[in-house]
């Protein structure tokens, strides 16, 4: 709030920081209080597809709006054709993966429209952008083994990373190895979302150690496919006995995971 923006995206809205808020409703009323800072000559750039930001800006919003994600405002299709009210701008040409890059690009192009850069040249610059690092950060291949980086750790961008991942390599294995680390995660309040958001993945390993909540329990409904290890050394070894070549394992952790991408590459290469 304390930016007071010209131009502000609102890109998704759900529960998280369950240690700092009580409930969903109340960070509505944060992005309530954003909303009221950006001024009558500004714009607001929101996903259309997020039922909580509709809620936020019926609370009250005299900026523009400008919706990306829906037919109508900013969308983009299967091809990576970019639309703005129906009217086709151009093509996104880049390697990003997964249905939440698509959309952030979306609201890139029409932050910038705002700001006047031509949406040509802002499909220009985000056709050279390179990803940040711990998004699907490739950390090494070994044997025919590929280990990535993810800082996902909520339900909703475990399951996004994992779509994502799977649409570039098909039918080859995705082994999913999960530091649930987050406080919210912590205290367990997101544990019943989490077998949904690791279908995706053909084997999950996941770190149970210093939890609040039983993880086994937890990711019961995966059944066979999913494992827990309290301990990082015997995860890592259960990794590697499981991994063979063309596999693409997937470590997911907002902290460093005690190093567990060095320590896995180490343990394959043998």
């Amino acid at each position: 709030m304390h930016y007071r923006p010209r131009t502000a995206i609102l890109n998704n809205l759900e529960f998280d920081h369950a240690d700092i808020f009580p409930d969903l409703a109340a960070i509505e009323t944060q992005f309530h209080h954003l909303v009221r800072t950006v001024p009558g000559n500004g714009l607001i750039v929101s996903n259309g597809r997020e039922a909580a930001l509709e809620r936020v800006l019926k609370r009250g919003c005299w900026t523009p709006v400008e919706l990306f994600g829906l037919h109508l405002g900013w969308n983009i299709d299967a091809d990576n054709t970019v639309f703005l009210d129906g009217a086709v701008q151009g093509s996104l040409q880049w390697e990003l993966l997964g249905e939440h890059n698509r959309m952030n690009a979306l609201a890139a192009l029409a932050a910038a429209h705002h700001a006047g850069v031509p949406v040509a040249q802002g499909l220009a610059a985000l056709a050279e952008f390179r990803n940040v690092k711990r998004r699907m950060e490739v950390r090494g291949v070994v044997k025919g083994i590929t280990v990535y980086d993810d800082f996902a750790h909520h339900p909703t961008a475990i399951d996004t990373t994992i779509a994502g991942l799977r649409r570039k390599v098909g039918d080859a294995r995705i082994l999913a190895a999960l530091e649930p680390r987050s406080n919210t995660m912590k205290l367990g309040v997101m544990k019943a979302a989490l077998p949904g958001s690791l279908q995706g993945a053909d084997q999950v390993f996941c770190y149970g150690a210093n939890l609040g909540w039983d993880a086994h329990a937890a990711l019961a409904p995966l059944g066979s496919k999913a494992m827990v290890q309290d301990d990082l050394n015997e995860l890592i070894e259960a990794i590697a006995v499981a991994a063979k070549s063309g596999d693409h394992v997937l470590i997911m952790s907002n902290g460093g995971f005690g190093g567990i991408h060095e320590k896995l590459l180490q343990r394959l290469a043998k």
